[in-house]
């Protein structure tokens, strides 16, 4: 399966999944590309580094349309056919969402419903939960909303910051996605509406 990776920041999750990728933890798949929209995120050497194409759409002050219409085009030109969200900070239009429907997935901090959005490891400590996590999930056109995949719970500490939380969730998100796209890749979850 050939697989796009969209980050906006130090790119953890794409090395996970690159990384899983190369040793054959998630069979058959080649990452084919990594875009992000920013040219100092600190993952695009990372993914040079593992000899993995990089290229850059910045925003440069276009429409959401009109970037996501030049990412769909470098990810058709690769025939990517799964979307990996890591770290992208950006929402998607509903074009994309159309294009690569049931074909786009993130990983977010919390578990989901519960938290979505930022800043949700001090939602969570503000709300006093006892039990955060990660969630992998199909991206649909409300935010944080799609198909949960998987999840991986972490006990909130009654000394946790949002920084440790987040430390503590982030060694689980690694894993999570690796296993999330892994199932993907076997045929093991339902895409939405394929019946596949």
């Amino acid at each position: 399966m050939k697989i796009g990776i969209l980050i906006s920041g130090r790119g953890s999750n794409m090395v996970a999944l690159i990384d899983a990728v190369k040793s054959g933890e998630i069979p058959d798949s080649e990452v084919a590309v990594v875009i992000s929209d920013k040219p100092d995120a600190a993952g695009l050497a990372k993914a040079k580094e593992r000899d993995v194409e990089t290229t850059v759409i910045e925003r440069r002050g276009r429409s959401r349309e009109e970037h996501d219409a030049e990412i769909i085009t470098e990810l058709r030109n690769r025939s990517v056919e799964l979307v990996c969200l890591a770290g992208y900070m950006r929402l998607l239009s509903k074009d994309f969402i159309h294009v690569f429907e049931n074909r786009i997935i993130n990983i977010h901090p919390s578990l989901l419903p519960s938290f979505p959005g930022l800043n949700v490891q001090q939602q969570a400590i503000d709300h006093g939960v006892k039990i955060s996590g990660c969630t992998v999930h199909f991206v649909n056109e409300d935010l944080d909303a799609g198909p949960i995949i998987l999840q991986r719970a972490v006990e909130v500490k009654d000394d946790d910051t949002a920084e440790t939380l987040a430390a503590r969730i982030l060694e689980q998100e690694h894993g999570a996605y690796v296993e999330a796209v892994k199932r993907i890749v076997l045929g093991e979850t339902k895409k939405l509406g394929t019946g596949n």
